[in-house]
């Protein structure tokens, strides 16, 4: 099959990291509204016409299914199903805007899957994919850290509006923007975190643990570009994403038989604690803006008991995962046939419905799409893990990214859900 598509996927790597600097910044400039909308919408048209011409140019092609094909399918079929089910039958309270919102975020992984099924990517292709991901990976961390010691938090003050005029995500505790942009300790001192291009710490890190994983150490440049992607990811603070790269690097020590990745990951444990548990010493410093103050005592005295100590199981953002993780556990146990699309995460947040679950990616797809849904997902996910440690470092990759997924919304990240799944879906 000539002329595939293979540049569509370049181009939603690189575009997909650099989307929301994008999008804010020209919010910013003055494109709001159905305008900025309608900008916005280029990777799904990308996608979806890279995914269409894939189908026209392998029809009358012989095509050998798997059952993560079926999988993907079956799983497809449930959203567009729940979808097209009034919200009231379910007990849901989204609206039509939050169920089309809904069925992108839950279809995106499918589409990419699919995409990546049928480019057939050969080895020279393969590794093009890879050095774009480390490229883009190592600009994400330049970015970031430069960003963290010499761009004011107040500069990005000025581009909150994005986030809660055209996303719709009301945020109290930064003026507006997303509270993890800084590390709070529970003072009038606060530390920034690296959030590059993607204006969030999670996001950014997701892309790090992936990339960490297709370096070739063996190269020259390996080990550097490795460091360097590892002091970005420390710079995010975000335990998950340390501890989900110790997960991976096990996995990939079980696949290759080699006791050397379990090394790298007792040592990734060893330096993350330290990193973390010392942020205060050496991150880069802000301050809250004295409205900020007074919000941010609001919230305090709405969470008593709770520590500032990273490390510690009791400390705010550990409860708040945890306390998120069971709520959405039981919603899913207590009413399993699901709420309907656009009931759960961000997408109920930005519509202003109840969130029935939160962050987890398994528990927001069982609120959404059933329990049977969820447990689709999961067998999809796990067919694609057996089929992607025939390359042990993207099963790595994938396995860090499905242990992700436990505590956070990892699919709706667009880059991880379109990167990793377009490559398993090449490897199945």
């Amino acid at each position: 099959m000539k002329a595939r598509p293979v540049w569509a996927l370049y181009v939603l790597i690189v575009g997909l990291a650099l989307h929301n600097v994008v999008m804010s910044q020209l919010w910013r400039a003055g494109v709001r509204g159905t305008a900025l909308t309608v900008v916005a919408a280029w990777k799904d048209v990308l996608l979806v016409a890279a995914l269409g011409l894939v189908i026209w140019l392998r029809r009358g092609l012989p095509f050998k299914s798997t059952p993560g094909d079926w999988l993907a399918l079956a799983f497809g079929v449930l959203v567009v199903l729940y979808g097209l089910v009034p919200q009231s039958w379910l007990g849901g309270g989204a609206t039509h805007r939050g169920v089309l919102y809904a069925a992108r975020h839950d279809l995106l992984p499918v589409g990419a899957y699919f995409l990546g099924r049928g480019l057939d990517l050969t080895e020279a292709e393969r590794a093009r994919v890879c050095r774009v991901v480390i490229t883009v990976a190592a600009f994400v961390a330049v970015v970031g850290l430069v960003d963290a010691y010499a761009v004011s938090l107040g500069w990005w003050r000025q581009s909150a509006g994005w986030f809660g005029d055209q996303l719709g995500l009301r945020y109290r505790g930064l003026s507006g923007l997303p509270e993890n942009f800084v590390y709070n300790q529970g003072n009038n001192v606060i530390f920034r975190r690296l959030t590059s291009t993607f204006l969030s710490p999670l996001a950014t890190s997701y892309l790090l643990v992936t990339a960490l994983f297709f370096v070739p150490l063996r190269r020259r440049w390996g080990w550097p570009v490795a460091l360097l992607l590892f002091d970005a990811l420390l710079f995010t603070h975000t335990r998950s994403a340390l501890l989900a790269l110790g997960v991976g690097l096990l996995v990939l020590a079980v696949s290759r038989r080699s006791a050397r990745p379990a090394l790298y990951a007792a040592a990734v444990v060893v330096v993350a604690l330290v990193f973390v548990k010392g942020y205060d010493q050496f991150a880069p410093r802000a301050h809250f803006t004295r409205a900020e103050v007074v919000v941010q005592k609001q919230i305090a005295q709405q969470h008593p008991g709770t520590s500032n100590d990273p490390t510690s199981a009791n400390e705010s953002s550990t409860s708040e995962h945890l306390a998120s993780l069971r709520d959405g556990a039981d919603a899913v146990l207590h009413h399993p046939w699901g709420y309907g699309l656009g009931n759960s995460g961000v997408t109920a947040a930005r519509t202003h419905v109840e969130v029935k679950a939160g962050e987890s990616t398994y528990t927001e797809l069982g609120v959404e799409v059933g329990l049977v849904g969820a447990l689709v997902f999961l067998a999809w996910s796990l067919a694609l893990l057996r089929a992607t440690l025939r390359r042990p470092w993207l099963g790595a990759a994938f396995a860090a990214v499905l242990f992700l997924g436990l505590q956070t919304d990892v699919i709706g990240v667009p880059w991880v859900a379109v990167t990793v799944w377009a490559l398993a879906g090449d490897s199945a």
